[in-house]
């Protein structure tokens, strides 16, 4: 037990709660994250480490890993600054960019780790309301604000919007920082890294975690301007400077090299996306249309929780919130072909005695 005097100078929040990691033989639909292992590139790389220079600090500029991520976007290695996952990338994005009294901006359902990033860093927010069909306003992001955030494709209603449409909110927002969330763009469309040389207000983030099937290595990278980075290096050096592994160094370096793989990759998993929506859909499953690596379905006839502690009981992992405009929808990962007809099976067993 914490005493009161100690209390009321201890900074609380309402944390994260991430995806469960069942530990025994599961169907594991819950986390988002990639089914298929990373390149083989990557092996190659992780057995030509050495391990005696383990001893020694990684590389603080992540040289090796920037240098390949610049060179595939085709931008300068001072665009690109890399982190511990997105999830760092994005926590240093908070910390760095948004600290007027303004409120910053993000959607009422989306990644709730922004709200946790701004209720820890006692940043004002406030979140503008979905439509009913899940899908941003952008006119209510034309109001004054300290900064915009917000995934594309959205998470979790899998929602992805065009170029244009985001362009629109930067023209909107010239004073303020605008970060896009592109943890899922690669199944889904065009990046609006195409925007970052028209708009110094720009930054997008991207991750390993979903497509490049790197989620237990941790590597997220942010691209914006020179001026951008520069800030977001001076806020990292300031409390960690050796924030990558050597191993993670050089093997995302390797993955990303590995062009040919990754977009077999995505192919697999969009296909297989698209084969297990129409099968939900023939079982009377409603959802939005999904362009990232998982869907977001109700089953008008069947109560989402209950579903999903089914599911559970059967050991097939999915994801479901216990809110107001969500609570009837069940996020579940796209996995393998056979992980997916596993589901679709237990979907036709249980909904057709609803």
């Amino acid at each position: 037990m914490i005493r009161d005097e100690l209390l009321k100078n201890i900074r609380k929040v309402e944390p994260y709660v991430p995806g469960e990691q069942p530990q025994k033989k599961a169907v594991k639909l819950n986390t988002n994250e990639n089914p298929y292992p990373p390149s083989p590139e990557v092996r190659k790389a992780f057995d030509a480490l050495d391990t005696d220079a383990f001893r020694l600090y990684p590389d603080p500029t992540a040289g090796e890993l920037v240098k390949a991520l610049a060179g595939n976007f085709h931008v300068g290695e001072d665009q690109i600054f890399v982190g511990v996952g997105s999830d760092d990338v994005l926590s240093l994005c908070f910390l760095t960019f948004f600290n007027s009294d303004r409120p910053i901006l993000f959607p009422d359902i989306t990644y709730s780790f922004y709200k946790v990033w701004a209720d820890l860093y006692r940043i004002p927010y406030e979140r503008p309301k979905l439509n009913d069909d899940f899908r941003m306003i952008k006119e209510d992001y034309y109001r004054e604000n300290g900064g915009i955030i917000f995934p594309n494709p959205n998470a979790p209603t899998a929602i992805y919007e065009e170029l244009d449409f985001i362009e629109d909110i930067l023209s909107h927002n010239r004073s303020s920082i605008v970060i896009v969330d592109e943890a899922y763009v690669d199944f889904a469309g065009r990046s609006a890294l195409e925007l970052i040389d028209r708009y110094d207000n720009l930054i997008v983030t991207q991750t390993f975690s979903k497509s490049r099937s790197m989620a237990g290595m941790r590597i997220g990278y942010a691209v914006s301007n020179p001026g951008l980075i520069r800030c977001l290096n001076d806020v990292k050096y300031s409390f960690n400077s050796y924030t990558m592994s050597k191993a993670a160094l050089a093997c995302g370096a390797a993955a990303v090299k590995d062009r040919e793989y990754f977009e077999q990759n995505i192919r697999k998993i969009i296909e297989t996306r698209e084969w297990a929506a129409g099968e939900l859909r023939k079982l009377g499953f409603v959802m939005t249309e999904s362009r990232a690596n998982f869907l977001f379905v109700r089953h008008p006839k069947y109560d989402a929780g209950r579903l999903f502690s089914e599911l559970r009981e059967e050991k097939i992992y999915v994801r479901h919130w216990a809110d107001e405009r969500i609570g009837q929808y069940l996020r579940i990962t796209v996995g393998t072909k056979e992980e997916m007809r596993i589901l679709i099976d237990f979907m036709k067993r249980n909904t057709a005695m609803s």
